[in-house]
């Protein structure tokens, strides 16, 4: 190994969207989480970590600004007090329900573990990506499911090796999203009127889903989810039904002011014209990889 390589690795991790979800508390971060069911997209975050002379003190940069990055930083102090240079560039807007800081804390764990030479395996990093996630209140799910990719069944709450997962079989499906603005994770689960709602319509997606595991099914269940979880904005709702009226299916992407539909070749086209109504349509794959080193 030479000298530059030791000092600096990059790593991508996907981006997620959850369309239902369940919160589970524990005392142990390791077992607290979500169940539900949600998409591994295609684009996500290549984080950079370096390490070596100069670096004094652990600085995090997004999109070449520096940010307090609290999930990244807690993800930093879990495994090293040596300071670090940690930067994330992102293919998906942040705090807009596309599991962002997911992707940011797994691809600063995987980076570390191949500057520091940790040989650490998948399990005690995604681990370590999902205390940092559940310890700053930023996602509970997210990491469970970049760490599989696919469409993913959250079965059982936790962090992965601790919580069971199953897939719905999907293919690389086309995924629409407009976004409408920013909403913080943090301050909807906050409120313990907004996570009884949740937990309620959770619970009957899950029940709903597992019944037909398809991503027709899938979808379905993410609006009714939306809905009956009083999270659908009126714009939000508006845009769900215009998608269906033209025989589509859209929902919004949890925790996030977004909304996102999948489509086939075929349907494509015109869902995007419909999504350009109310804003820029961004345009990604349903991703059945994971996290890699770059």
């Amino acid at each position: 190994m030479n000298s530059h390589y030791a000092l600096s690795a990059r790593a991508f991790a996907p981006a997620h969207i959850t369309g239902f979800f369940e919160v589970h508390d524990h005392a142990d971060p390791m077992k607290k989480g979500s169940t539900g069911c949600g998409i591994v997209l295609s684009a996500g975050i290549e984080t950079t970590v370096t390490m070596g002379e100069g670096i004094e003190e652990t600085v995090i940069l997004l999109n070449g600004k520096e940010v307090e990055g609290i999930t990244s930083r807690t993800v930093v102090e879990m495994l090293t007090d040596r300071p670090v240079r940690v930067e994330s560039t992102t293919q998906v807007p942040v705090e807009c329900g596309l599991g962002a800081s997911g992707a940011g804390s797994l691809g600063t764990a995987y980076a570390l573990n191949r500057v520091l030479s940790l040989n650490l395996t998948t399990n005690k990093l995604n681990g370590i990506a999902h205390v940092a996630e559940v310890r700053n209140s930023s996602g509970l799910g997210d990491v469970a499911a970049q760490s599989l990719g696919g469409a993913v069944i959250r079965t059982s709450p936790g962090a992965p090796g601790v919580g069971s997962c199953d897939r719905i079989p999907s293919g690389e499906s086309d995924v629409y999203c407009v976004v409408l603005g920013k909403l913080s994770t943090g301050m909807v689960l906050g409120s313990r009127e907004a996570v009884r709602n949740i937990n309620d319509a959770g619970k009957e997606a899950m029940k709903r889903l597992m019944v037909r595991p398809c991503m027709e099914n899938f979808m379905r269940c993410a609006r009714d989810f939306s809905i009956g979880a009083n999270l659908a904005t009126d714009e939000i709702t508006d845009i769900i039904e215009a998608v269906e009226a033209i025989g589509g299916m859209a929902s919004q992407a949890m925790l996030g002011n977004t909304v996102f539909a999948v489509g086939t070749e075929s349907t494509g086209a015109e869902l995007k014209e419909v999504l350009s109504g109310f804003g820029q349509v961004l345009h990604y794959r349903i991703n059945p990889g994971s996290i890699r080193m770059i």
